[in-house]
């Protein structure tokens, strides 16, 4: 058990872990990636309570209660927070650097969040002190904007877990366990809902000049990094052979179209369920449920999938059913 030196200094090291993390050279710090790492630091402190979600809940009360000020209130913008796909990778690096520095704690959870309330208090006090200062881009940030702004986005990044977890194990219990697919089935299935949603995320416009030549989008290299993030997590061995043997741009789109709706037409009523409307989140939570998929089909002595072909299975499974979705927009509007 640490004594109370050794604690300090473990909140100190966590301190200047998430400065080095957000710090550029000449903009001084980057406060929104901040909050989405400490929104990932929450998410791993809550899970390891029995009641997550109670658990995220007492932790923001008593936060409430150390900055003596509530969590802004009022619509908030989409375009406020940071695109879906970096809010999961942040809060990722966030929940890893916890699980790291909590092996280091050896003592109860109580206390740990204890510590992780008090480094937020400093923080967020400390930037709404830095008027005009030059170290902090989001110079005189109020507290309750910052408060509002973690609530977001750790709830969001809990919901991105929680469903993916979710979508894995109603694709097991109804697609493998009823309907009789294989792992092959699942992984495109999942993967291909995530090239779906992020279509309609956009209505399929601005974007869809991309199948007569040009490169893929951005906003799809995110989401595919997303998936594959996810299953090397889970020990899936890094490489280059993701797009190995994808169909050029130019060629006609190939989507598993069966497979995505038999997975979407199970997967609507949880996302309806959870309050999770918007189609970048669930883009995100179908690409990540597709990576946990994809590690547990590759895992072990003898997996049901090599990794060299479950990859590239994966990748072509997004790309094209996001590809197609294009196409069809692409359709409907020089229709019109």
């Amino acid at each position: 058990m640490l004594d109370y030196h050794d604690k300090a200094d473990v909140a100190l090291r966590i301190h200047f872990a998430i400065q080095r993390l957000c710090e550029e050279e000449g903009k001084g710090l980057d406060a929104m990636k901040a909050i989405t790492l400490l929104a990932g630091m929450y998410v791993e402190s809550a899970f390891l309570f029995d009641n997550c979600e109670e658990s995220l809940q007492g932790m923001f009360i008593k936060l409430g209660e150390r900055l003596s000020c509530e969590p802004l209130s009022g619509e908030m913008y989409y375009e406020a927070m940071p695109p879906s796909s970096i809010i999961d990778f942040d809060s990722e690096m966030g929940r890893a650097m916890a699980r790291e520095f909590f092996e280091e704690w050896l003592d109860c959870e109580y206390e740990f969040n204890d510590m992780l309330l008090e480094l937020t208090q400093q923080m967020f006090m400390h930037w709404e002190a830095a008027q005009g200062g030059s170290n902090i881009r989001q110079t005189g940030q109020r507290r309750a904007e910052s408060f509002r702004l973690l609530v977001e986005c750790t709830y969001r990044a809990m919901a991105y877990e929680i469903a993916a977890q979710e979508l894995c194990d109603v694709v097991i219990e109804k697609k493998i366990g009823v309907d009789g697919w294989n792992m092959a089935d699942s992984i495109s299935g999942l993967a291909g809902l995530a090239g779906r949603k992020l279509s309609l995320s956009h209505g399929g416009r601005n974007q869809c000049c991309w199948f007569m030549g040009a490169d893929l989008p951005d906003l799809l290299d995110q989401t595919a990094y997303v998936m594959t993030q996810e299953a090397v997590r889970l020990g899936i061995p890094t490489g280059t052979d993701w797009r190995f043997g994808l169909p050029a741009n130019d060629t006609p789109a190939n989507a598993p179209t069966l497979l995505v709706g038999g997975v979407e037409n199970i997967c609507e009523g949880f996302f309806q369920a959870i309050g999770l409307y918007d189609y970048n989140d669930q883009a995100v939570c179908a690409a990540k449920a597709a990576g946990r998929m994809l590690a547990v089909a590759c895992a072990g002595e003898r997996p049901d999938l090599e990794p060299a072909i479950a990859k590239p299975l994966s990748m072509a499974a997004l790309t094209e059913t996001y590809k197609s979705a294009c196409v069809e927009y692409a359709v409907e509007y020089s229709a019109v």
